[in-house]
């Protein structure tokens, strides 16, 4: 079982059948600091370091995209599941200027609209395989696909607290 070095997340496929809830579940814990001083939710701590709102911006899109991409591997076999460009989308979507209270709405509603239909996976459907592209492009079980998008919001959940300096969320 892999495990990723910064966070710890353990890529557990077993993980499949409360996968939705699970995500359901992180997808919700970005309203409680997508409530903080807009400010601070904007500030980069770094150039090269992405602000909280931004990493907010980039999980609903990540929701968006895995949607597709798990719609995509149920239309065909063995799509190529392109990047989504995630480093401009940060500019081309204008990420900082966007609300943080919609950012959180957006991303419970992208949550809901995904998980709904990895809900809807037969036993055969989870298998189904896509081309990812990242880290390295390599075919991908929708069940990993699943797992992979719990660890991103968990991930960058962990890097939203670190930045505003809260209680880092445990799981």
């Amino acid at each position: 079982m892999t495990a990723c070095a910064e966070c710890g997340f353990a890529y557990d496929l077993d993980l499949v059948p409360s996968v939705s809830a699970l995500v359901r579940a992180a997808a919700e814990a970005y309203a409680d600091p997508l409530r903080a001083d807009p400010d601070l939710l904007r500030r980069r701590p770094d150039p090269g370091v992405w602000a909280p709102l931004e990493y907010a911006c980039h999980m609903r899109d990540v929701l968006f995209v895995q949607r597709e991409r798990l719609l995509a591997a149920r239309r065909r076999d063995t799509p190529i599941a392109e990047s989504m460009g995630r480093d401009e989308r940060v500019e081309h979507d204008g990420y900082l200027q966007q609300q943080p209270a919609d950012v959180a709405r957006q991303l419970r509603d992208a949550a809901l609209l995904f998980t709904h239909d990895l809900d809807r996976l037969s036993d055969a459907d989870w298998e189904r395989a896509l081309i990812y592209p990242f880290p390295e492009r390599t075919e991908r079980s929708l069940r990993w696909l699943a797992v992979h998008t719990l660890h991103e919001l968990r991930h960058h959940l962990l890097d939203i607290h670190r930045q505003l300096d809260t209680t880092t969320p445990t799981g």
